[in-house]
């Protein structure tokens, strides 16, 4: 199971999508998740999906490593749509006990399933082709407006990019511990809700000591280089929009064109 969680990895490439600018990249996906939620018929979510699909295909990354990302949420996704298919009033497709199957209850499910699959897909793609160091000064500088009104937006970028790489780190560590501790006889798997709550006190101890740890010693790290802060930092490769980033911000206008007219026209 842990091994199917991939937020915060990165893949190597020189996919188009690797060298796209990542600030480009991130106003892009922000912008593409708003739409996803503004636009809800048939035709704007095949054409959604036919972007993600087509964008999966030209980052490089192995598809099956994608949709590996979607094993960890896909209880989320599931019960998603159960609660919708039997709580949404309408036509009657089946009865089962007290709930009622609907037709408006089986399209609002397939709609706010796939639209979780879509956001997974899309944000998994942006770590998978966008290195850690690139992402921390996309942020930064897509922030840096902000510093007018005290926004401490290098130190912000930082923390994120943090937190978004130990994510990989956490979870090797954790299926570690657990394999530890099921060799010296833990049972994780059954017992009713309590036992198991119980039973994860032998992970969560050592697990949160090791992130201390490593925190501890990434913080003296940081001072052993005399790292201050964003004051004064210069970055050695400064980022830089190409003749490829204006072609995808075209194409996104091109999208959102086509999706507006398919709405107006529906």
């Amino acid at each position: 199971m842990l091994s199917n969680i991939t937020i915060g990895q990165y893949f190597p490439g020189n996919s188009i999508l690797h060298r796209l600018d990542p600030r480009v990249k991130v106003l892009l996906l922000f912008f593409f998740l708003i739409e996803i939620f503004l636009f809800s018929n048939a035709v704007a979510y095949g054409i959604f999906s036919a972007v993600t699909f087509a964008l999966m295909l030209l980052s490089g990354v192995p598809l099956r490593m994608l949709l590996r990302s979607l094993k960890p949420l896909w209880w989320i996704i599931l019960f998603t749509f159960v609660i919708h298919l039997f709580s949404n009033p309408g036509t009657p497709i089946a009865q089962f006990l007290l709930f009622t199957v609907t037709w408006e209850g089986l399209r609002m499910g397939c709609f706010i399933s796939l639209r979780l699959v879509l956001l997974i897909l899309m944000s998994s793609l942006l770590t998978f082709t966008t290195s850690p160091l690139k992402l921390t000064d996309a942020l930064e500088s897509l922030l840096s407006p902000f510093r007018r009104f005290g926004l401490p937006a290098h130190e912000l970028a930082m923390m994120m990019t943090i937190a978004l790489r130990f994510i990989p780190t956490l979870i090797e560590e954790t299926d570690k511990i657990m394999k530890a501790q099921q060799s010296r006889g833990a049972d994780f798997t059954t017992g009713n809700v309590m036992k198991r709550l119980r039973n994860m006190v032998p992970i969560l101890v050592p697990l949160f000591l090791s992130a201390f740890r490593r925190a501890d010693e990434l913080a003296m790290a940081m001072e052993a280089r005399c790292y201050r802060g964003g004051v004064g930092r210069t970055q050695m490769k400064s980022l830089k929009t190409g003749a490829i980033d204006y072609l995808a911000i075209g194409g996104f206008i091109l999208l959102t064109a086509s999706l507006i007219g398919v709405k107006v026209l529906a």
